[in-house]
């Protein structure tokens, strides 16, 4: 059996939360830092007046049994929504294309796609093992010990702290900020180059919320479908909240942009970006009416267009891995897989 080890991890989504609990079940200790004030990463929830909107990925699919065993762990949080004839509309909100047959059942976590990585964290939480705002910003040899690593950081307020003696550190973030980190790290060029190739896009998400439909003898305002790709130039996603079990009742809409509408506008003012993606949802839904609140999201890195290709990276020499959904793809179970298949090649 390996020795126990001290091991940081940075990030704290599906695969650096997976990663955390697989190897302190192996008997390791680990030290999770993460720069937001909450975890989950892109499965991100969204408090509103209306209710919860899921900003970032929608649902998820289990193809490996792994992640079934895992999800069997906490089997009241995930559950089926019954998005599976999603339909493709065009511009104009006509269908482009007939919705697939329903193949695999498509799981949302309920109050929110947050809740699963939170409710797997919790006994991080308990042991007192997760920094929160707290970004990781040099890795480097820990002073009083050559062979382990320190990481400096800094907090709220600016505060810095320098976190040591860590026998193995393990990037669970988007491939450009792991290249960021690495290239602070001694001896760590050759992870930083074999990352370089993937490729990540970003996304606008919009929120609107429609308690207008909420009167007698009104289902719903608009299309009666509870998701749709789009190929209208500026939404490819559209999703109705409150279809999705456990959301609440008032309609509300999460629209994603396109990845090249997306990376046109990025540094967009958000309003401007409101206005335009809104304009564009009421273009493909025929929802006109005024939402009673919209809000806007960016994300940096969203979604994998040229993934690693392998689960995961881990160089023994220097004791420095990587995992992440880009590893594999962009779905939340290529961030599970990333992150379990690198615990187990630390364990």
């Amino acid at each position: 059996m390996t020795a126990s080890r001290h091991i940081a991890i940075v990030g704290a989504g599906m695969a650096a939360v997976t990663c955390a609990r697989t190897l302190v079940q192996a008997g390791h200790r680990v030290t999770v830092f993460e720069k937001s004030h909450t975890v989950g990463g892109r499965m991100a929830t969204r408090n509103s007046p209306f209710g919860t909107f899921d900003t970032g990925a929608q649902y998820f699919t289990v193809r490996d049994p792994r992640f079934m065993l895992a999800m069997q762990t906490t089997p009241a949080v995930s559950k089926r929504w019954s998005a599976n004839t999603v339909q493709v509309l065009d511009a104009h909100g006509r269908v482009a294309a007939a919705g697939l047959p329903a193949r695999e059942p498509h799981w949302v976590p309920s109050p929110g796609m947050s809740t699963l990585v939170r409710r797997w964290a919790q006994p991080l939480v308990a042991s007192q093992s997760l920094e929160l705002n707290t970004q990781v910003t040099h890795i480097e040899r820990d002073t009083l010990n050559k062979a382990q690593w320190q990481l400096r950081t800094t907090g709220a307020g600016d505060s810095t702290h320098v976190y040591g003696g860590f026998d193995a550190v393990v990037l669970a973030v988007p491939s450009p900020q792991a290249k960021a980190l690495l290239d602070t790290a001694p001896k760590a060029a050759s992870l930083s180059k074999r990352i370089s190739r993937v490729t990540v896009l970003p996304c606008w998400t919009l929120m609107l919320a429609f308690p207008q439909a909420m009167q007698p003898g009104l289902l719903a305002l608009g299309p009666q479908w509870n998701a749709a790709r789009s190929t209208h130039h500026r939404i490819a996603w559209m999703t109705r909240e409150s279809s999705k079990p456990g959301r609440g009742a008032v309609e509300r809409w999460t629209v994603q942009a396109s990845a090249a509408w997306s990376q046109e506008h990025i540094q967009d003012d958000p309003k401007r970006v409101q206005a335009k993606l809104t304009k564009a949802f009421a273009e493909v839904t025929g929802i006109r009416a005024q939402a009673a609140h919209a809000d806007t999201k960016r994300w940096l890195y969203a979604k994998t267009e040229q993934p690693l290709g392998q689960s995961h990276l881990w160089d023994a020499s220097t004791g420095i891995g990587l995992c992440g959904d880009w590893c594999l793809g962009h779905r939340v179970e290529d961030a599970f897989v990333s992150g379990l298949e690198m615990a187990l090649a630390i364990a």
